[in-house]
């Protein structure tokens, strides 16, 4: 059989084992040797080994990549996105932590962050999460809100516009009903998971791989297995520092220019903090993932 290339998307990913999109045809991917470096949304060039399985060659250059690391590795999530949905809930109670830290790995991508806020029918929680949420959409973070259970077609108005044309990835904790939007917004989500996981040959493990969908009205969004945790080991100083959007407007105006802004003296960041411009729990963050950068052992 003579070698046939030719190029695709990645819309599944699953250890080392991908699914590709090609000229129609879905095709069960693998790297050549022992590369992990592939992620949903890259664009890809193949060379076919048999009609339904090929070997992924090269990645075209991407637009934009969000990933997530530890001390040790990285954790690619999706490529050549363009906004970045964050889901939380008014119960159960969402991390800020998680929150602040997606949303500082998307300023540091270039990808568009919103926020959207689920299950607001949960009415004796909803205010508290709304104040929860007002440090977000202080810094101009659009807030969405919606009840996937309870307001289907007003939560699939209000989202569906947004996600046309783009490409677009939904992260959130477990249990806020980040699988819910999805199935709203994909309605033949549960058949294409299905679909996908015994090409990847996944077995039941339906949630644990990540995934890209098309819209009806254009563009894709991709769907992320619920994670509690989002390391950032990969940032440097220097992007962390550009990373968080609040700091921004402050940044240049310290008294010495290799400030960290972590206790030195006339720094603008501190200032900010203690006139209340900054929250404290964000600069506590900044903190501890300088901390966490100077720790990376890959």
């Amino acid at each position: 059989m003579s070698k046939t290339i030719r190029l695709g998307t990645i819309i599944a990913a699953h250890g080392r084992h991908y699914l590709a999109e090609s000229e129609g045809a879905r095709l069960q991917c693998v790297t050549r040797g022992k590369k992990t470096n592939v992620a949903v949304g890259d664009s890809v060039r193949l060379t076919l080994t048999s009609p339904n399985q090929a070997v992924i060659d090269a990645i075209e250059e991407r637009k934009t990549l969000l990933y997530r690391s530890d001390q040790y590795k990285s954790k690619l999530l999706a490529a050549n996105l363009t906004q970045l949905f964050i889901v939380v809930a008014t119960e159960p109670s969402f991390s800020d932590d998680l929150v602040s830290r997606s949303l500082v790995a998307a300023e540091a991508a270039g990808i568009t962050a919103h926020l959207i806020l689920n299950k607001t029918d949960v009415t004796e929680s909803l205010p508290r999460a709304r104040e929860r949420l007002q440090v977000y959409t202080a810094m101009g973070y659009p807030l969405h809100e919606v009840s996937a259970r309870a307001e289907p077609e007003a939560t699939v108005a209000k989202l569906a516009p947004l996600l046309a044309g783009q490409s677009s990835i939904l992260i959130g904790q477990s249990g806020m009903g980040k699988s819910s939007l999805i199935n709203l917004l994909v309605p033949d989500a549960d058949i294409a998971t299905r679909e996908i996981s015994e090409a990847l040959d996944t077995g039941k493990h339906t949630t644990t791989f990540t995934r890209l969908y098309h819209l009806a009205d254009g563009g894709c969004v991709i769907d992320s297995p619920g994670f509690q945790e989002f390391g950032l080991y990969h940032l440097s100083e220097g992007m962390l520092e550009r990373a968080f959007r609040d700091f921004v407007p402050h940044l240049g105006h310290c008294k010495f220019y290799n400030c960290r802004h972590l206790s030195e003296p006339q720094c603008s960041v501190l200032a900010a903090v203690e006139e209340g411009k900054i929250a404290r729990m964000r600069h506590t963050l900044y903190g501890q993932l300088l901390h966490e950068s100077a720790q990376t052992l890959y």
